[in-house]
C-alpha cells in the first residue's frame, strides 16, 4: 500500500469519541482501506473511474449505517465529515489532486 496512505489513521475522529461505538468504526476503516487496494490494483485513469470505485465504497457505507443504529450511534454530521475528507484524503493521495469530496461521497444515503 502507498507509503502515505499506510501511515494515515483513518477515522481517527470517530475513534476518539466515544459515541461512535470501536467494532463498528472498525468496519468502516477496513471499507477505506479496501478502497485504497483496489485502487492500487484497478489503477483508475481518469476521475471517472475512480468515482466507480468510490462509489462502491460509499453503498458499503450506507450498509454500514445500520450496523451503528443498531449500537446506538449513526453516521451523523461528524462521521459524515470525516468520512468525506478520509475519501478525500485517499483520492488525492494517489494523484486525483481534482476530485470532488461531494462527488466522492455522492451517493451516501447519511
Amino acid at each position: 500500500m502507498n507509503q502515505h496512505v499506510a501511515a494515515y489513521a483513518f477515522l481517527h475522529e470517530l475513534y476518539e469519541d466515544d459515541y461512535f461505538p470501536n467494532h463498528v468504526v472498525d468496519r468502516g476503516r477496513a471499507i477505506l482501506v479496501r478502497l485504497c487496494e483496489r485502487i492500487e490494483a484497478e489503477q483508475p485513469k481518469d476521475l471517472a473511474a475512480l468515482y466507480v470505485l468510490t462509489d462502491a465504497a460509499t453503498d458499503e457505507f450506507n450498509l454500514l449505517e445500520a450496523e451503528f443504529e443498531e449500537a446506538g450511534s449513526e453516521i451523523e454530521t461528524t462521521a459524515r465529515e470525516a468520512i468525506g475528507e478520509d475519501f478525500w484524503f485517499i483520492a488525492t493521495s494517489y494523484g486525483f489532486i481534482d476530485a470532488d469530496t461531494e462527488r466522492l461521497i455522492a451517493n451516501r444515503e447519511w
